[in-house]
């Protein structure tokens, strides 16, 4: 009694922290759908409220009048999709023979995982554009997909990697003992097994292409050419000023892609995340 005693508070206070921690994510969020139905009144009040009083469908409109939005919105769909695409096409086998057989490959690969990412943007960006001028990729969609591919090819890695130390390799044994050769082991039994993890890695190299920006406004000056976060700088006056109705629209509909594949593939993703946390 007394342990169950002591286990509900802490239970209790686990549970409001959660509770506590999801507003605070959700917070700006709702505040962002609020504002994008708001009239331009409401907008300017002294006293704002969370539910808009005079829903309006204006600022979408404007939003789109302003800005190709959808011209946009696709080249954010290209290079997020071909990103990840090739991301997990080029982690997959580099993270099986890594993780399968150990040594100075698999050190190496932890270590550049390690490195990689303690670059900041800033530091790299330079180098960045002046290769891709030499190969006359900038101002280009299928440059800015390639270092999306290098940026995200790291812990696409990584997390494939602990995924594949996750399928027991008595499996692969068992299979092997049956007759089936290596190819069809590696298609028939390892694949299958590593599905939700490829799901899950290919998911945030989309939503890290979907929402990245700063190698975006670099390397892309066309306007044709740019991606949906650089164009939703455009609602940004010469003095700063934001023209917050629109912007908070078009943001909202900027966000709702990650909402809806987060949504459909959530399974998937836990799985993905837990499994690509195991150490062996």
């Amino acid at each position: 009694m007394s342990a169950l005693r002591t286990s509900r508070p802490a239970r209790c206070a686990q549970y409001a922290a959660l509770l506590a921690y999801l507003v605070f994510l959700a917070f700006p969020f709702l505040w962002l759908v609020s504002t994008a139905f708001k009239p331009a009144p409401e907008l300017a009040s002294l006293h704002p409220t969370w539910i808009p009083e005079n829903p309006t469908l204006a600022n979408f409109r404007q939003a789109f009048d302003e800005q190709p939005l959808l011209r946009a919105a696709g080249n954010s769909l290209v290079a997020a999709v071909a990103a990840a695409v090739i991301a997990v096409a080029v982690a997959t086998p580099l993270a099986y023979v890594t993780a399968r057989h150990r040594g100075r490959l698999a050190s190496a690969a932890t270590g550049w995982v390690v490195i990689s990412q303690a670059f900041p943007f800033v530091l790299v960006i330079i180098p960045l554009f002046l290769i891709l001028k030499n190969l006359h990729l900038v101002n280009s969609v299928f440059g800015l997909v390639l270092v999306y591919v290098v940026w995200s090819l790291p812990f696409a890695l990584w997390m494939l990697m602990g995924y594949v130390r996750a399928v027991p390799a008595e499996l692969e044994e068992a299979a092997a003992v049956d007759g089936a050769g290596r190819l069809r082991t590696l298609v028939s039994v390892t694949a299958p097994l590593l599905v939700p993890g490829i799901v899950a890695t290919a998911l945030f190299a989309f939503v890290t292409a979907w929402n990245e920006f700063f190698f975006a406004l670099v390397l892309l000056k066309t306007p044709e050419k740019q991606t949906l976060p650089v164009v939703l700088t455009h609602f940004l006056g010469a003095e700063g000023v934001a023209d917050l109705g629109p912007l908070a629209a078009a943001a909202f509909l900027a966000t709702l892609p990650s909402l809806v594949v987060f949504g459909f593939l959530q399974r998937r993703i836990t799985g993905g995340m837990l499994a690509g946390a195991v150490k062996s």
